[in-house]
């Protein structure tokens, strides 16, 4: 099985691509290969730093599709919608400095990120639990 997280990530750093971050794609690729090496950015001002909120946004976004559907696997597959919006609520509630994005920009970013996982996880596992 692929990891979610790894596409969902490689997946949302293409579409957030912008000539303001045009390495995002390469940065990602960084962050994954480091994730789990308790290196974290204490802030997401540049690229990089950028780059590991996207992957701590697709890693948070499968913990909390899997949490919910292992609450309750009769109910349907939580829309992205719901992920994202309890993405958010987790990410506010996080001990870590706020990033200095744009709310529309921070929200952009945890919604792109969240389908992209939620894409993954239905194309690696038509019923991932």
């Amino acid at each position: 099985m692929t990891d979610p997280i790894e596409q969902g990530a490689r997946a949302a750093a293409q579409r957030l691509a912008a000539p303001a971050y045009a390495n995002l794609a390469h940065e990602v690729e960084v962050a994954l290969h480091s994730r789990g090496t308790n290196r974290r950015p204490g802030q997401y001002t540049d690229p990089v730093a950028l780059s590991g909120l996207v992957v701590s946004i697709a890693t948070l976004a499968w913990t909390v599709y899997n949490d919910i559907r292992s609450r309750n696997s009769a109910a349907p597959a939580p829309t992205p919608d719901t992920v994202a919006r309890r993405v958010r609520l987790e990410l506010d509630q996080a001990d870590t400095p706020a990033p200095p994005l744009a709310p529309a920009d921070r929200d952009r970013i945890i919604a792109t990120t969240v389908e992209e996982t939620l894409r993954a996880a239905s194309e690696s596992d038509p019923d991932p639990v």
